[in-house]
């Protein structure tokens, strides 16, 4: 397993992290993700450690609570192997302070995740998504009391706009706060717009990308063609509409292209998907899920072997979009304003 330095920091990460989003299976959204018990959890976090992927990705929201729970009795004995990084800001309870990133909710937040999770410090904390309302000195301020404490060793956000994620930046470096050094954003073959502003940022400030969802909400796994039903398996009956919207047309394209490359190399769907992942500018980690030990050991089968540069102009090819503005008026400055990728 290849590790990275993540963003500016001295901390590496492998290529490959796991997503607990599966774990607990609490309510019809996360269940819909994914059941998995302790036991399941226990097994698959021994297959994750046995390819060296050591770092587990979890929220407070995923599943009330449950997946960080199950994560814990699945890690217990050796958290010292393994790395962990959860996010908190979204709702987490009825009251009018159990929202958002105050001191007031981050506090409860991170407190609770120690617990559930059953250790003394979390390796990689994220802002589950912007809070406009709480001031950003506010919130780094608080996140730089829980790293003096001991308790978060590295700070990130997730799902944040470029304006967001600089603003952020510029008042750490104002204050002497701490940094982010990390997103965690949504990036994959289906949905590139993290290309257009997020990773221009990412290059200038050093933020490595954590990616979530690099299967395009489950629409890469090879299991939906052109002219084919949904498998009844498929967590799209359930989710489709929360998640990334994709015209099926530019869907069928990139799988087409993905169906061409597999017969090349040998390799499968999802594998190629997320390979073309770790080949793109400020990648740091691609946070892989699975139901069942299947799907695992399949998705750990994208790394150690690379797509040909032929391969993956072919991918990009069928994948582009047309940019909004004013990134495609940008587009038209490439003398100086050359794209990251």
């Amino acid at each position: 397993m290849e590790y990275r330095q993540l963003g500016a920091s001295g901390f590496k990460v492998p290529v490959l992290s796991f997503g607990t989003g599966t774990f607990g299976g609490k309510g019809e959204f996360f269940a819909a993700w994914g059941s998995s018990d302790v036991k399941e959890a226990t097994r698959l976090v021994d297959i994750c450690l046995d390819a060296g992927l050591t770092l587990f990705d979890s929220a407070d929201i995923y599943s009330a609570g449950a997946a960080e729970e199950v994560l814990g009795e699945a890690i217990k004995g050796r958290r010292d192997q393994v790395l962990i990084s959860t996010k908190a800001t979204f709702r987490s309870g009825q009251g009018p302070n159990d929202v958002g990133s105050s001191r007031f909710h981050l506090t409860q937040a991170i407190e609770g995740s120690l617990k559930r999770l059953k250790t003394d410090y979390i390796d990689l904390f994220q802002l589950h998504g912007f809070d406009a309302l709480t001031p950003i000195e506010e919130v780094l301020s608080t996140l730089d009391d829980f790293i003096r404490a001991g308790k978060i060793r590295y700070i990130g956000c997730s799902n944040f706009s470029g304006w967001h994620l600089m603003k952020s930046l510029a008042i750490a470096d104002r204050y002497n706060l701490p940094r982010h050094v990390a997103h965690q954003a949504y990036y994959s073959l289906i949905g590139r717009e993290y290309e257009w502003e997020l990773m221009p940022l990412g290059l200038d400030q050093k933020v490595g990308a954590l990616v979530w969802s690099p299967l395009g909400w489950g629409r890469l796994t090879g299991k939906i063609r052109r002219g084919q039903p949904l498998p009844e398996t498929s967590r799209l009956h359930k989710t489709a509409d929360i998640g990334p919207q994709v015209d099926n047309e530019y869907l069928y394209k990139v799988v087409d292209a993905l169906d061409e490359v597999a017969r090349e190399t040998g390799k499968s769907v999802p594998q190629i998907a997320l390979n073309w992942l770790l080949q793109r500018p400020t990648v740091a980690s691609v946070i892989i899920g699975a139901r069942n030990e299947e799907q695992l050991k399949q998705n750990l089968g994208a790394v150690g072997w690379s797509l040909t540069p032929e391969q993956v102009k072919k991918l990009d090819a069928a994948s582009e979009r047309v940019l909004t503005y004013p990134y495609w008026h940008q587009r038209s400055f490439p003398e100086r304003n050359p794209p990251p990728v």
